[in-house]
């Protein structure tokens, strides 16, 4: 399996050229995983922030590990798609994040799917503490809270325009879509949500007016300010319907009087500092 096919966040591609950097500092032939870990210590932002700042990393430590994984390292019959060599080990680590990847049904590889399937992997334990370990799986698998201010927030002109608040007449349509595409659980607060009566509930549909997308806010919990779930069919996503859906829900907020938007468990994280400057909420160490 080629690893050039998947395609990968922002932040991964800025983690994979940080751990090239770090593959030529240290002298080695093939990048390995402690240039993985190099790579994404100093990347230093998202989650990867409260990480650099929680842990306690020994760069120099971590260089050497590398050198002396270089010299028993096997070459990649692969690589990725800067065409640098790698080692088995890091085939295998991307092999890893993939699997973490679909099971959540996401089509973008992240730092937590990889940061997890390195740490998973066993191959730096020596040269991190168990305390370290946990807290960046901790911080990277785990669903986040994120927010964002609403105070300046403006309407964007979004190009996916067919978005529409959901009517009686798409309620069944709807629970289909969900009950194909996501979880049971996301299905169990949509069924609460109609019977309760919310009217916090858009879709995007496609040409031949099939749903292909929902969002929602305020019907989580019953919770006044909380975006979500929101979910978009696998083969429409990167369409810009995720946005589209996502701000009209954010305006409505406005609309109602909420300075702040919460966006609970956000999934694909680094789509929602880009799309509506939102940030993480903070773990309490």
């Amino acid at each position: 399996m080629s690893i050039k096919k998947w395609q990968y966040t922002d932040r991964v591609r800025s983690i994979i050229r940080l751990a090239e950097k770090e593959r030529v500092l240290t002298r080695c032939q093939l990048l390995n995983p402690f240039h993985l870990l190099l790579g994404s210590v100093n990347e230093r932002s998202g989650a990867l922030a409260e990480v650099f700042l929680a842990c306690d990393f020994n760069l120099d430590n971590l260089r050497t590990g590398s050198k002396l994984l270089d010299d028993i390292s096997e070459k990649s019959s692969n690589d990725y798609e800067l065409g640098v060599l790698i080692t088995k080990e890091v085939e295998r680590i991307f092999g890893k994040a993939v699997q973490y990847m679909k099971r959540y049904q996401q089509i973008f590889l992240n730092e937590g799917h990889l940061l997890k399937a390195l740490i998973t992997s066993g191959l730096v334990d020596n040269y991190l503490n168990e305390e370290s370990r946990s807290i960046i799986v901790r911080n990277l698998s785990t669903p986040r809270d994120m927010i964002t201010s609403l105070r300046e927030y403006q309407f964007p002109d979004n190009h996916f325009k067919n978005i529409k608040r959901l009517t009686a007449k798409n309620y069944d349509h709807l629970y289909d879509f969900i009950n194909e595409n996501f979880a049971k659980d996301w299905l169990n607060t949509y069924q609460k949500a109609i019977k309760a009566g919310k009217t916090t509930i858009y879709i995007a549909c496609n040409d031949d007016d099939k749903i292909i997308g929902f969002a929602a806010y305020d019907i989580v919990r019953t919770k006044k300010g909380l975006f979500g779930p929101m979910g978009v069919s696998k083969k429409n996503r990167t369409l810009g319907v995720g946005s589209s859906l996502l701000h009209h829900c954010l305006k409505d907020m406005k609309e109602i009087g909420y300075e702040y938007a919460i966006i609970g468990e956000a999934g694909p994280q680094e789509f929602y500092e880009k799309t509506c400057n939102a940030r993480l909420i903070p773990f309490d160490y």
